[in-house]
C-alpha cells in the first residue's frame, strides 16, 4: 500500500502520539498547520496549548512554527510524537531559551556574512562600509583577507556582546563574547597585537562572570585578566604612557583600568591573596575617584553649549581638567564632522564601484588606482574598465590604455554596455507606460519625440480627446504618474554620479544592473533585519569601548573593601 504522504493528490496521514496522551491523530500534512496540531493535541490531553511540549520530526515543535504546514516542518505519515505537560513558567522558560539560541545563531550567521562581504576589496553589495581603525582612529588593513575577515567578525561580535552587557543580559553576552574570542583566534597573532580589542574582550568576559556571581570561573578569570593586562601594556605601555601619547595627553582608558583592577582584586580576594586584593582594589578606587565629575565643572561645560553627555565624557577623558575638556570637546566635534564627510564620500565611492562592476575574480575596482589613472588624463570610465578587466593590475591596465588597439576595444566594450543599458531602460519605460493603458506604437512615438519618460506621458495625455473618458483603458491620475516615476529617475539630471552610474551599470551578460542582477540570489539569503541591527550598533566612535559608566564598579569596590576590612577584624574570607 502506497504511503499516504507520498500519494498523488492527498496529504492525509496518521501521526502516532505517546506521552501525556496516547493514540493516533489523522491529519492532512499539507492542510494542517503546527498551530492546529498543537491545539488538537492540547484538546485531547486536556491542557492549554502553551503548556504543551511537543517533540516530533526530530525537533521541538515550537508554537513559533504556527503557520507552517506539517509537511514543511518535516512530518510524514506514521511520524511519532512525544508530548508532555510543562508548567506555564517552565514552558515560558523553554520558549525563551529557544528564542535566545535562535537569536544568537542569527547574530553569528549575520556577522559571518557581513565580514565575508566587507573583507578587503570584495565587491560592495551594501550601502555602508565596515572598516578597521587603529588606536589613533586611522584606517588600517589587518593582514591577509582571512585576517581581515576574522578581525571584522571579532569586532562585530564584541560590540554586540557589549550591547547585551549594557542591557544586563550577561549570560547572552558571554555566549556572544565567546564567539568573538573564537573569531579573533583565527587571526594572525601579530595582527592582533596592533589593536587592544582582545584584552578588552577578556575584561568584558570576566565582568560577566562577576555580574553573574559565577565563582566556578575563578581560575579562568585569573588567566583571562593576566592576558588582558599583558595585552594592554603592550598597546599602551606599563603606565599608560603610550596611550597618552596616542591620545594627545588624554587618557580615555582610565575606566577600563578601573574595571580591570577591580576584577583583579576580586579574583585575588576569593583566592585568599588578601594583600594583593587590597592593593588592586585601592588602585581601582583611586581611578574610580578620578572619573567622578564635579557638578561645578559639568555646569560650566553645559553653559558653553555642550550637552550633559558630551560634557561628562569630555571631563572624564581629560582627567577633570576644564581647559583640556574644552579642547577635547572641540576635537570631538571636528572628528565627528570629518567622519560624516568621509562617510558621504565613501557612499559615493560605493555607488561608483557598483557601477564599474566586478573583476573576473569577483573583486571591486580599486578606487585608489583608478584615481591615479584619472589623474594622468585617462577617462575615468575607460580606466575603470581596464582595471576591472585586469584584476586591478595597474601596469597591465596602463598597457591596455596606451595601446591603440586595446584602447579601442575598451571603448567598444563601454559603449556597447551603455547602448545595452539604454535599450533595456527604454523597454522598461515602454512596458511601464503600456501598463497605464497606452498602446505600444503610440508609446514608442511619444518617447522618440520626448526627452524623458515624464514628458512622453504628458505628450500622450495631451493627445487624448477627453481626459475623463475611459475608452483607452486607464487614464492615470497625477498621483499615479508621480508614483510611476522612481525618485532616482526624477533626480538623475541633478547628479553627475547618477548619470555616470546609469551609463555603465550594466551586467556584462544580460544588461541587468550589477547591484540588482548579479547579487540577487546572494542577497535573498541575507538576514537583513539582524544585519541592520548589527550595523546600528557599530557607532564608528573610536572611544566607545572606553566611555563606560562605572557606577557598578564603584559599588563593587566598596563591597570588597568592606569584606577585606571584616577579614582583618577576624572574619574568614568568603
Amino acid at each position: 500500500m502506497e504511503d499516504a504522504s507520498s500519494s498523488h493528490g492527498s496529504g492525509s496521514a496518521k501521526l502516532k502520539v505517546a506521552g501525556l496522551w496516547n493514540g493516533t491523530v489523522e491529519v492532512d500534512l499539507d492542510g494542517w498547520t503546527v498551530s492546529g496540531l498543537r491545539a488538537e493535541l492540547a484538546k485531547r490531553s486536556m491542557c492549554e496549548p502553551d503548556n504543551l511540549n511537543v517533540i516530533g520530526a526530530g525537533k521541538i515543535v515550537k508554537k513559533e512554527f504556527g503557520d507552517k504546514s506539517l509537511r514543511e516542518v518535516g512530518f510524514r505519515s506514521n511520524s511519532k510524537l512525544l508530548i508532555s505537560k510543562v508548567a506555564v513558567d517552565q514552558a515560558k522558560a523553554i520558549n525563551d531559551e529557544l528564542e535566545a539560541q535562535n537569536r544568537l545563531a542569527r547574530i553569528k550567521a549575520a556577522v559571518d556574512a557581513m565580514a565575508k562581504r566587507h573583507s578587503n576589496d570584495l565587491f560592495p553589495t551594501d550601502e555602508f562600509t565596515i572598516e578597521l581603525e587603529n588606536q589613533s582612529g586611522e584606517k588600517m588593513q589587518a593582514g591577509s583577507e582571512t585576517d581581515q575577515r576574522a578581525v571584522l567578525m571579532g569586532l562585530m561580535l564584541h560590540t554586540k556582546g557589549r550591547n547585551f552587557i549594557e542591557k544586563g543580559q550577561y549570560k547572552d553576552a558571554l555566549e556572544i563574547l565567546s564567539m568573538g574570542e573564537e573569531a579573533f583566534s583565527l587571526c594572525n597573532q601579530k595582527v592582533l597585537e596592533m589593536v587592544d580589542n582582545v584584552p578588552l574582550l577578556q575584561i568584558d568576559t570576566v565582568w560577566c562572570y562577576f555580574m553573574l556571581r559565577d565563582i566556578s570561573c575563578l581560575a579562568m578569570a585569573g588567566i583571562r585578566l593576566k592576558e588582558a593586562r599583558k595585552g594592554l601594556e603592550r598597546c599602551y605601555g606599563a603606565n599608560m604612557e603610550r596611550a597618552k601619547v596616542l591620545r594627545g595627553g588624554f587618557c580615555p582608558e582610565l575606566a577600563i583600568y578601573t574595571r580591570l583592577e577591580l576584577l583583579e582584586g576580586i579574583v585575588a580576594y576569593h583566592s585568599g591573596l588578601l594583600e594583593e586584593s587590597l592593593k588592586a582594589l585601592k588602585a581601582a578606587q583611586g581611578k574610580y575617584n578620578q572619573l567622578q565629575v564635579s557638578d561645578e565643572a559639568l555646569s560650566q561645560l553645559i553653559s558653553m553649549g555642550y550637552t550633559e553627555q558630551q560634557s561628562r565624557r569630555a571631563l572624564r577623558m581629560s582627567g577633570q581638567d576644564l581647559q583640556r575638556a574644552v579642547e577635547f570637546a572641540i576635537e570631538e566635534k571636528e572628528r565627528i564632522n570629518k567622519r560624516r564627510e568621509e562617510d558621504r564620500w565613501k557612499n559615493i565611492e560605493i555607488r561608483q564601484q557598483k557601477a564599474y562592476g566586478k573583476t573576473p575574480m569577483g573583486k571591486a575596482v580599486d578606487m585608489t588606482k583608478l584615481a591615479e589613472l584619472a589623474s594622468i588624463g585617462y577617462e575615468k570610465v575607460l580606466a575603470a574598465e581596464a582595471l576591472r578587466k585586469n584584476e586591478n593590475d595597474m601596469q597591465t591596465a596602463l598597457d591596455e590604455l596606451t595601446d591603440p588597439a586595446s584602447n579601442s576595444a575598451l571603448q567598444h566594450t563601454v559603449e556597447s554596455r551603455s547602448s545595452k543599458r539604454q535599450k533595456s531602460a527604454r523597454e522598461e519605460d515602454i512596458a511601464s507606460m503600456m501598463s497605464m493603458g497606452f498602446e505600444r506604437k503610440k508609446v514608442v512615438t511619444a518617447l522618440s519625440k520626448s526627452g524623458s519618460k515624464q514628458q512622453a506621458i504628458e505628450f500622450l495625455l495631451s493627445e487624448l480627446p477627453n481626459l475623463n473618458a475611459s475608452s483607452s483603458g486607464a487614464n492615470p491620475s497625477d498621483e499615479n504618474l508621480e508614483l510611476g516615476v522612481p525618485e532616482e529617475e526624477r533626480k538623475a539630471d541633478n547628479s553627475a554620479i547618477s548619470e555616470q552610474i546609469q551609463d555603465i551599470a550594466v551586467d556584462q551578460n544580460d544588461g541587468a544592473p550589477l547591484d540588482h542582477q548579479n547579487n540577487r540570489a546572494f542577497l535573498e539569503d541575507r538576514d537583513e533585519e539582524m544585519e541592520e541591527e548589527i550595523v546600528h550598533s557599530l557607532t564608528g566612535d573610536p572611544l566607545a569601548d572606553y566611555d563606560i559608566e562605572v557606577e557598578k564598579e564603584g559599588k563593587a569596590i566598596l563591597e570588597y573593601l568592606t569584606l577585606l576590612a571584616s577579614v582583618h577584624d577576624g572574619a574568614k574570607p568568603l
